[in-house]
């Protein structure tokens, strides 16, 4: 009920409810002994095998659950389905690969309209692989570039794509990155929320939101505006050390995110979907390690509400 009434408090501070979600499917927390996350990598980060289907059935063989790629790249849609079908790995979502050259942003509307076809390029391409979803980023604030022109231009070129993802049944999901926007949970879910379109919600990168919050925090305030959830590590200490890019050269696991307290906020917002490793690549060894540490960050802080309720 505690967790319930917080929710509630969250939706309310917000002004009103997500737009285009029912209101029975608001709040949906889950019993976290029952976690049970869909986990999976990206593509970059299998060194291992030398086509698209070896990689998949590596993945598989390790436990991960699916796989995550880019848009464009150097396969063809005939050659990732059948990698998808021969290993049974499927690919959960695409991540528009333009949007950092080509902001949504940009001044010059040839730009921007780069940028629009590559996210309707994408939409496509998750599409014929059976994927469910595309990480857009929605824009790049630079001094060049006002935070307020940001949120207008976006959303204006967004609006082109969204007909797109409705008519594909694809969700577009916008991930917090070190892009200068959009730099509070609140404020991502006003801007989630302009839109009015339930195929539009956020991928929470946990890392990206150590150095400067708490990714907890924004996981309850977005609530089910979370499609879907990026996993990687953050030091603050090497942040404070060696630099802000410094803070990523840690292991999951072994920096400050507080990953039980994320779980538990994932449970408390009813989240039973992918969790995606964003971190550096290897061999099969180093993937079997990354398997690892994914399960036990599934079951980050379990024993411990066991522990108290017995």
């Amino acid at each position: 009920m505690i967790q319930v009434l917080l929710l509630l408090v969250a939706a309310f501070a917000l002004g009103s409810e997500p737009s285009g979600i029912p209101e029975g499917e608001l709040i949906r927390p889950q019993d976290s002994s029952e976690r049970s996350m869909k986990k999976a990598v990206k593509i970059e980060m299998v060194k291992d095998g030398a086509t698209l289907e070896e990689k998949f059935r590596l993945l598989k063989e390790l436990g991960f659950d699916g796989v995550e790629l880019p848009s464009p790249n150097s396969w063809t849609v005939d050659e990732v389905v059948a990698a998808s079908k021969a290993s049974g790995l499927p690919v959960h979502g695409v991540v528009c690969s333009e949007h950092w050259a080509s902001p949504l942003n940009h001044p010059d509307p040839a730009v921007r309209a780069k940028c629009v076809e590559a996210i309707r390029e994408a939409i496509r391409d998750a599409k014929a692989y059976g994927a469910t979803s595309v990480l857009v980023v929605p824009a790049v604030v630079r001094k060049s570039m006002s935070y307020d022109e940001a949120w207008d231009l976006s959303r204006a070129e967004l609006l082109k794509v969204i007909p797109d993802a409705e008519a594909a049944g694809i969700d577009i999901a916008f991930e917090n990155v070190w892009n200068n926007f959009l730099l509070s949970p609140r404020e991502a879910a006003e801007y989630v929320d302009s839109f009015e379109s339930p195929r539009v919600g956020w991928y929470l990168d946990v890392g990206n939101l150590v150095a400067y919050g708490w990714p907890e925090q924004w996981i309850r305030i977005l609530g089910p505006r979370v499609m879907k959830v990026d996993v990687k590590e953050y030091s603050r200490g090497k942040l404070d050390k060696e630099g802000r890019w410094a803070g990523f050269d840690v292991g999951l696991l072994e920096g400050d995110c507080d990953w039980p307290a994320v779980m538990k906020a994932l449970d408390e917002i009813g989240y039973e979907g992918w969790m995606t490793a964003e971190i550096g690549g290897g061999d099969r060894a180093w993937l079997v390690d990354v398997a690892a540490r994914m399960d036990r960050i599934n079951d980050a802080g379990i024993d411990v509400e066991d522990d108290a309720e017995n």
